[in-house]
């Protein structure tokens, strides 16, 4: 398969929205480089609809069911932060970068997820110090690129504030146009969280959120021109995209206090789980319950406690049988697959209140309370995502009026020359240059 495109740059804007479309083709860079792109508005995300199911999804062409990152996080009973899907090795899959690489490209990667201890050669893996005897700098290190990391550290470190934003997207920002400069990959992935985190912090509709959408025009802006002003800009393909979108919520749903009030956890003094015959594990917006070697006569009897729980908070839209949750596309070991009612998302908590409120005022040690969140049925009304394609190999004009997020991974494959087998999705021939 030949070639379509000489440089390839994936510039992932977590969270961003259908719902953006119209206000981001209003800025500057933006509405220049959508005059010559390819687009879809109405992207359909994954279940659930998370940031490393989603980027799984990206670079395999498969719902997590088949590439194996189900969740963000592990189901880890008792670690207030569980560690995250982390690594390369727990996609069960190729993806379109380890293709690319077999063909003897360089490919780079910023803060890409599910990327630490892959063959990537020039990678700063997302993953973070996850342990209180942990280094931030030694993890990324270890997980990544040392050599490239080091550089990048000793150049731009100072910007970081650890995950604070927009401190966060201003280190990779110019590590990414120093890789532009320096090393230029024939693939580059780049993943930006300030819109997502800045959403969660302030709402889906803040001023905040708007404020970072403008930054991320400055960053398109910024990379045109250093592509440009590098010689590759003729033989760059650009493409921008979202993962998920979000919805606002004031409600946290903690079913395993449920669970543990009626016998399922069990727990010591402390309020450490013990064991447990069930639990929840939260996709945010979403959430699994496992039940031990799935007992069907147990999977009956909690579907009913939560059932008759939900008849009178009405905090639950759908209870997905095990059968409905792998047709969706996530976990088939999970039992059931709870879809939270919009205002509520779930969390993990044993002890305390089942529905708990969202205070107004959010501060850093408020863990896990969000104003807008995801992890919701990619179906849900307003909340698909956009991916938008120019340059290089990329048709001017076409407009899909739906695509899914499964399509892209195939299609971006198509463009560096490789072929993923056996994908969900499709190639979309009709944004390609012939």
């Amino acid at each position: 398969m030949d070639r379509m495109t000489k440089f390839l740059f994936v510039i992932s804007l977590d969270g961003l929205s259908t719902l953006d479309f119209e206000y981001i083709s209003q800025l500057p860079n933006f509405k220049t480089l959508l005059n010559s792109a390819s687009y879809s508005k109405k992207v359909y995300s994954v279940y659930p609809s998370l940031t490393y199911p989603a980027h799984a999804s990206i670079v395999t062409g498969k719902y997590p069911k088949n590439h194996g990152i189900i969740n963000n996080t592990l189901l880890l009973p008792n670690m207030k932060s569980p560690d995250w899907y982390w690594f390369r090795h727990q996609i069960k899959c190729q993806t379109f970068y380890d293709l690319a690489i077999d063909n003897g490209m360089k490919v780079a990667a910023l803060l890409w997820p599910v990327t630490a201890k892959s063959r990537i050669q020039y990678n700063m893996p997302e993953i973070f110090a996850n342990r209180h005897w942990q280094n931030q700098t030694l993890v990324s290190l270890l997980n990544g690129s040392p050599i490239y990391q080091y550089k990048l550290d000793k150049e731009f470190g100072y910007l970081r504030d650890r995950l604070k934003q927009p401190n966060l997207d201003n280190f990779t920002h110019q590590s990414l146009l120093y890789t532009i400069k320096h090393k230029r990959p024939d693939l580059t992935l780049v993943h930006y969280t300030d819109l997502d985190t800045i959403r969660h912090q302030h709402g889906f509709h803040s001023r905040e959120a708007k404020q970072a959408l403008e930054r991320h025009d400055s960053r398109i802006g910024d990379i045109v021109d250093a592509l440009k002003a590098n010689g590759i800009y003729e033989d760059s393909t650009i493409v921008i995209l979202g993962d998920h979108s979000s919805l606002d919520e004031n409600k946290i749903i903690n079913l395993n206090v449920l669970l543990k009030e009626n016998g399922y956890i069990r727990t010591n003094r402390n309020g450490f789980i013990k064991s447990y015959k069930a639990i929840v594990k939260n996709c945010d917006g979403s959430a699994y319950l496992y039940v031990k070697n799935n007992d069907p006569e147990l999977i009956t009897q909690i579907y009913n406690l939560i059932n008759d729980f939900n008849r009178q908070h009405n905090c639950i839209e759908s209870i997905f049988s095990q059968s409905s949750a792998i047709e969706l596309g996530a976990d088939p070991e999970c039992a059931l697959m709870l879809e939270a009612s919009t205002g509520f998302y779930f969390q993990d908590k044993v002890e305390g209140k089942i529905i708990e409120e969202i205070p107004n005022e959010l501060d850093a040690n408020l863990f896990h309370y969000t104003k807008s969140t995801h992890g919701y049925s990619p179906f849900k009304i307003d909340y698909t995502t956009v991916f938008i394609a120019a340059g290089r190999g990329i048709k001017t004009g076409v407009i899909i009026d739906e695509m899914n997020l499964v399509d892209e991974g195939p299609t971006m494959a198509k463009l560096l020359g490789v072929q993923l087998t056996d994908t969900d999705g499709r190639i979309l021939h009709e944004l390609l240059v012939d």
